[in-house]
């Protein structure tokens, strides 16, 4: 619908939504078409011609269209064996900066909205809302062709398709009501990883679901409540997932083309193989993150670096970095940063500090079972529990 509307992408995404509520009023009555996603297509189409027909300013553009040789939904002859990833493919354009590319995808592809993808990108949602509105802009105004890419094009797109599906995953991992978004990744993830067999970072991302998504059994009690990662019950961890996603970031690092996704794996399983929490190999961590802030830095990797020394070395040795990363204002509106802060004041005998990190980290928090972990964090570091 982007490439029928002349690269209009509002347009096709509306015209598209109309047709899927079409579907649901009128399927059920005469029964789902031979051809479902050709009936949507047409339908579509026909919703966008009639919109462009009674827009006069839209008349050049609708004889273009009425010019425009119909084409089928899906050719079948793609190298790509699965359509959603066929798609993912197609959105993630590389005449769009890497961020257009993921956001504008995660907005018209994942069903995700403004708001949840602002939150990813650690941004205001009005901010994140003028990114794809230029993204989109560029979109109709440049000509950017929406099509299938042949096989020896996918490795250029490949980093934007990875950070779209580790979002979605991510995006279902902190929310157990979307447990769906995690397992979509993680399939789309497989049939990625086996797509592409000499792309490490590939197998890496999937690693790295896989290890995560072991651990989640475990990360909330019979009462919904948010367990750490250190009083988590290990028997309840998915020990053959565990086995499937360590193999998997082995072999991707074997290749000595070593990226973030393939660091965050092997990190994450670092915390997956300890025997117990107390026995994780923290130096290890530490060296992984100093090793991921070279290759791809960010303040979220400097962050989390900081956590690994804090355990490593004590709260004392990461106390300062973290208070460097609050001083440049970039994360104020990251929860975790202050929960950090305040876990390290508290192990630091820094109560009334850390009374105050909570409070900030209280009040950023996204959803209730975080709320009350950190609700409790705070009534146990005041002493009134």
């Amino acid at each position: 619908m982007v490439r029928f509307t002349g690269g209009d992408w509002d347009l096709a995404e509306e015209c598209a939504q109309e047709a899927f509520a079409q579907a649901l009023v009128k399927w059920p009555e005469s029964g789902v078409p031979d051809e479902p996603l050709a009936w949507l297509t047409t339908t579509a189409r026909r919703r966008a011609i009639d919109r462009m027909r009674r827009a006069s300013t839209e008349a050049a553009k609708l004889r273009e269209v009425a010019a425009m040789r119909p084409e089928p939904p899906y050719a079948g002859d793609s190298d790509i064996p699965d359509e959603r990833l066929e798609l993912l493919f197609t959105c993630c354009h590389p005449s769009l900066n890497l961020d257009a590319q993921v956001a504008l995808t995660l907005r018209s592809l994942a069903g995700m909205s403004t708001a949840e993808i602002a939150r990813a990108f650690l941004l205001p949602e009005r901010t994140m809302g003028q990114r794809l509105f230029r993204a989109k802009q560029k979109v109709a105004h440049a000509g950017i062709p929406f099509r299938v890419p042949p096989a020896h094009l996918l490795p250029d797109r490949l980093p934007a398709v990875l950070h779209v599906l580790y979002l979605l995953f991510n995006e279902g991992y902190g929310d157990i009501r979307k447990d769906r978004l995690c397992q979509e990744a993680i399939r789309l993830g497989r049939v990625l990883a086996m797509l592409m067999p000499d792309e490490p970072e590939a197998s890496g991302m999937l690693a790295l679901m896989l290890l995560h998504d072991a651990r989640r059994p475990a990360r909330l009690d019979a009462a919904g409540d948010l367990v750490t990662l250190a009083d988590q019950d290990r028997s309840r961890w998915d020990q053959a997932q565990i086995a499937e996603g360590a193999a998997l970031c082995e072999r991707a690092l074997r290749q000595r083309r070593a990226g973030p996704f393939q660091l965050q794996a092997a990190i994450a399983a670092c915390h997956a193989t300890a025997p117990t929490a107390a026995r994780t190999d923290w130096p290890q961590i530490v060296g992984l993150y100093a090793h991921l802030a070279r290759i791809a830095p960010s303040v979220i990797v400097d962050l989390n670096r900081a956590v690994a020394i804090g355990m490593a070395d004590g709260p004392e040795a990461a106390l300062p970095l973290v208070d460097a990363i609050t001083g440049t204002g970039q994360l104020d509106g990251y929860y975790l940063l202050h929960a950090t802060r305040a876990d390290l004041l508290r192990r630091a005998g820094r109560r009334q500090e850390a009374s105050e990190s909570y409070r900030a980290a209280l009040d950023l928090a996204p959803t209730d079972a975080e709320r009350r972990f950190l609700h409790g964090r705070l009534l146990l570091t005041e002493g009134r529990t």
